[in-house]
């Protein structure tokens, strides 16, 4: 049987990338899709390929960032499909720049949508999951949020955040059946890194010490491995998946 035959999982930034690969991984292993981003429209694309794999898909457009779209959203989700299995906290942003020249605008939004987002959408979900005594997130942080980077200092502080959000939850609602996780991509080869030059690709690989970008689907894979029973005794933990540029 499917991992994940008969849950149901909310994916949010779920329209492109690594939010996209999360929510076919989630879907290849047997879980109806609920799929979030700003903008509806933009799901298209995410919800044909998910009802390919014969899997029910439906979008929702909501800001994480406003916890009026946010509740309106997760209540419209748990009255469309009755129950909430699976939260992915995938929906982020970055808008880098050096620490002296970055905007409060810059700081605010991208803690906004990263952290902010994160925390209104384990609220809102966690009230129906602590109904049903069960229930997983898995939110997306950052290696960047575990080892800092120049002109990343909003992104790399939510993304810490991020992660300690992810540990206190968990610890918070274990009694209720509920566990949180999180992953910490690290450079994961997407349009963006096919259109570095030579120099930068190899200065960015020097860090790596498997010396190559992961792929999206590196990163899927362990969503759901921790949104599934395989890993039923693993609670506030934070995996780096970066080819071991981050070793504790």
């Amino acid at each position: 049987m499917a991992l994940l035959e008969g849950k149901i999982a909310v994916v949010t930034g779920a329209a492109r990338g690594i939010g996209q690969s999360i929510a076919l991984k989630l879907a290849e292993e047997g879980a109806d899709l609920a799929l979030s981003d700003v903008q509806a429209d933009w799901l298209s694309e995410t919800k044909e390929k998910v009802e390919a794999l014969g899997r029910r898909a439906e979008v929702y457009g909501v800001d994480v960032s406003k916890g009026d779209q946010v509740q309106a959203g997760v209540d419209q989700i748990q009255k469309d499909f009755g129950r909430i299995d699976i939260v992915v906290n995938n929906a982020g942003i970055t808008r880098d720049g050096l620490l002296m020249r970055m905007s409060e605008e810059d700081w605010d939004l991208v803690m906004n949508i990263n952290l902010k987002g994160t925390f209104l959408m384990t609220k809102a979900a966690s009230r129906y999951m602590m109904k049903q005594r069960s229930g997983v997130f898995v939110n997306v942080a950052s290696v960047i949020g575990l080892m800092g980077n120049p002109g990343q200092a909003n992104y790399g502080a939510s993304k810490a955040g991020v992660s300690n959000l992810t540990k206190t939850t968990a610890k918070e609602l274990a009694a209720r059946g509920i566990r949180a996780n999180a992953v910490a991509p690290g450079f994961i080869k997407t349009k963006m890194t096919d259109a570095l030059t030579d120099e930068t690709r190899d200065a960015m690989l020097s860090v790596i010490p498997m010396k190559d970008f992961g792929l999206p689907e590196d990163v899927s894979n362990v969503v759901c491995f921790l949104a599934s029973d395989m890993s039923r005794y693993v609670t506030g933990q934070t995996l780096s998946i970066c080819g071991g540029m981050v070793t504790a």
